[in-house]
Order: C-alpha cells, then sequence, then structure tokens
C-alpha cells in the first residue's frame, strides 16, 4: 500500500471518530437553538481536521516541530471558523425571531407583515407563505363578514314579509268565522293568493339552503337556448300581459348547451319576473343568447332605469332587494340569489350592468362541446 492510501487511510479515521462525536452532540442539542447547531458543526469540522492530523503524525511519526506547526495552522482555523459560526447562527436566530414575533400578531391582529432586513432563503420563503395566507383570511373575513350581514337582512326581511300574509289570512279567517263577510268568494280568493305566496316564499328558501348546502343535485342533458329561452318566454308571457310589458326574443341563437333544463328554466324565470316587475307599462324586456369564446351568453335587459353603482356588487346576495324604488310588493329578495347559486352549480357565472334606461343581466355558461 502506499504512502498517500496510508495517509488518507488514518486521516479518515481520525475525521469519522470527531464526526461521529459530533453527531451525537447534534442528537442531544437537536432541540437548541440554531446557532448552537452551527457553532457544533463548525467545530466539528476543525476537531476532524485536527484527529486526522493528529493519526497521521502518530503513524507517520512527523517531528514535534512539524507537528506543533500543523496544531497551530489548525487552531488558527478553529478560531476563524467557531467566529463565523457564532455570527452567523446569531444573524440566524434574530431573523428567526423577527419573524416569529411578525407570525404572532398575525395570530393576534390578522394581518401579517413581513420583518424587514435581509433573510435566508428558506425565511424569506416563509415569509411569503405567510403573507399570501395572511391575504387568503382576509378575502375569507371579508366573505364571511358579508354572508352574516346578509344572513341578518335575510333574516328581517322575511321575518316582515311572513308577518304581513300571516296577519292577512288571520283577519280573514276571523271575518269568515264571525260570518261577517258579504262576498266570501272574493276572500277565498285571496286566502289562495297570500298561500301562494308563502309557499313561493319557503320553496325559495328550501331551493337557497340546498345551494348553500351544496345538495343541489343537476342531471346536465344537452338541449339547444333557443328551446330554453322560447320556454321561459312562454312561462312569463301571462305577467308580461297583466303588467302590459312587452317580451322580445328576436336575438337567440340555436347554440347547444348542456344545462339542467329544469334548474336553467328557474334561472330565466327569476330574470324575467324581476326585470317584468320593475319595468314600467309598456316597457320592454328583452331576452338575447349568443356564442363568445368557447361560453353561451344569455341576457335578460329590462326597463327598470338603472341599478345605482355602489349596489350593483350586492344584486346577487342574499336578501338584497335595492333601494326603496326598486323593492318589489312581494318577495324576499332571494331570485337573484338563487340564479346565482344554480349558475355558478353549472361553473358559469352571473353579473349585472346597467344600460341606457335599465340594467342587463348577463348568465355566461360553458358551450356543449
Amino acid at each position: 500500500m502506499s504512502d498517500l492510501l496510508l495517509i488518507a487511510l488514518f486521516a479518515f479515521l481520525g475525521a469519522a471518530v470527531a464526526g461521529l462525536v459530533g453527531a451525537c452532540v447534534l442528537r442531544l442539542l437537536r432541540h437548541r437553538s440554531v446557532a448552537v447547531s452551527l457553532t457544533v458543526v463548525a467545530a466539528v469540522t476543525v476537531v476532524a481536521m485536527l484527529a486526522g492530523t493528529l493519526a497521521v503524525a502518530q503513524a507517520m511519526f512527523l517531528s514535534s516541530h512539524d507537528l506543533t506547526v500543523v496544531s497551530t495552522v489548525v487552531a488558527m482555523a478553529a478560531v476563524v471558523s467557531l467566529a463565523t459560526a457564532l455570527l452567523l447562527g446569531r444573524w440566524v436566530v434574530a431573523r428567526s425571531r423577527e419573524l416569529a414575533l411578525a407570525a404572532r400578531s398575525f395570530g393576534d391582529a390578522g394581518s401579517f407583515a413581513a420583518p424587514g432586513g435581509g433573510a435566508t432563503a428558506e425565511l424569506e420563503e416563509l415569509s411569503r407563505e405567510l403573507a399570501a395566507t395572511s391575504r387568503k383570511l382576509a378575502a375569507s373575513r371579508e366573505r364571511e363578514q358579508a354572508l352574516e350581514t346578509s344572513r341578518r337582512e335575510l333574516v328581517a326581511w322575511i321575518s316582515h314579509d311572513l308577518r304581513t300574509p300571516l296577519a292577512g289570512l288571520r283577519a280573514m279567517s276571523e271575518a269568515l268565522e264571525d260570518g261577517v263577510v258579504k262576498d266570501p268568494e272574493r276572500y277565498f280568493r285571496q286566502i289562495r293568493t297570500e298561500v301562494d305566496r308563502l309557499n313561493g316564499m319557503v320553496g325559495d328558501l328550501f331551493e337557497l339552503s340546498r345551494i348553500h348546502a351544496g345538495a343541489l343535485g343537476l342531471t346536465p342533458t344537452r338541449m339547444s337556448v333557443y328551446d330554453l329561452v322560447g320556454e321561459a318566454l312562454a312561462g312569463a308571457d301571462p305577467l308580461a300581459r297583466e303588467q302590459g310589458v312587452r317580451l322580445v326574443g328576436d336575438r337567440v341563437e340555436a347554440v347547444p348547451v348542456e344545462v339542467d333544463g329544469k334548474e336553467m328554466t328557474r334561472v330565466l324565470a327569476n330574470l324575467l319576473v324581476n326585470a317584468i316587475r320593475r319595468t314600467p307599462a309598456d316597457g320592454t324586456v328583452a331576452v338575447a343568447a349568443e356564442r363568445r369564446e368557447g361560453s353561451v351568453v344569455l341576457s335578460v335587459t329590462d326597463g327598470c332605469g338603472g341599478i345605482p353603482e355602489e349596489d350593483l356588487p350586492r344584486v346577487f346576495d342574499t336578501g338584497w332587494r335595492g333601494s326603496e324604488a326598486r323593492t318589489p310588493p312581494a318577495g324576499a329578495g332571494l331570485g337573484l340569489a338563487i340564479v346565482r347559486g344554480i349558475v355558478e352549480a353549472h361553473e358559469g357565472r352571473a353579473d349585472v350592468r346597467n344600460v341606457l334606461g335599465g340594467c342587463c343581466f348577463e348568465v355566461t355558461l360553458p358551450a356543449a362541446r
């Protein structure tokens, strides 16, 4: 075996012993600060070098002078290495503490502000992830607050809207019971009307609860938008005649879609009823459908006079009924919320914008493949 191989063997054995001792020390100190771990790593590196050198010196019988020179060089390297490790460890610990304080404020105040100054790539990545999580939580809190506001408004409006027909039913039933009614048939018709109104409100609440619970079961089938719109127009025509409103549907393209026919008919019916009730007599409600960049867009345009810009973002919120001028004589503001829920269940989007003399509700659905 050559001298070079012997030197390598003795150096490896000496360094291996130092490395094993260092590994044991690191395991014992694994729960301590990273500065301690860095110092141990630096010390193990120097001690391994010194152990290998001493092993080689003993085996090769170096002179005491040469051994002293080598040991002095290794000692100086150890001083520099330990000092560097301590400085690096203190810097990393300081950055980690700043990040921990920022994360603590994140838990207390709900917002995260990344600490200034440089940091390691890992700490920078952690700061970015915490900042992204903070933004997501802030958006979630805003949605939760909006939902809570909508829920409170809905409860208040439903309570009011239920109280009115119930009070009327009670008064009419008492009048019929006391026999003081001159025209019972008129009262019977009115009772039937109020019962139908209550039934519609309960049905809307049930549908909305299914949507919010994710229990809206869809059965998509391939159909033509032309047939879908034609059925909705036929259903809304009696109300339009009663209100003196013209229904126009001559801009409907016969493009195919894959939707649940029953649910999408309800979407169009809600939009049409909403538009007819808010359009003055002799006004026009126009329905259109066209293909746009791989999607099918159905629109219902009314003559309501427009919606205030500050109200546009809330139009599809649960319980929203707008200003006093746009509040219908009946309903609890659930129709448009149901529209959005059904459309989103079809992976579509519901929008509204003001146009000349009114507003335009658009439903965007994926085109059939």
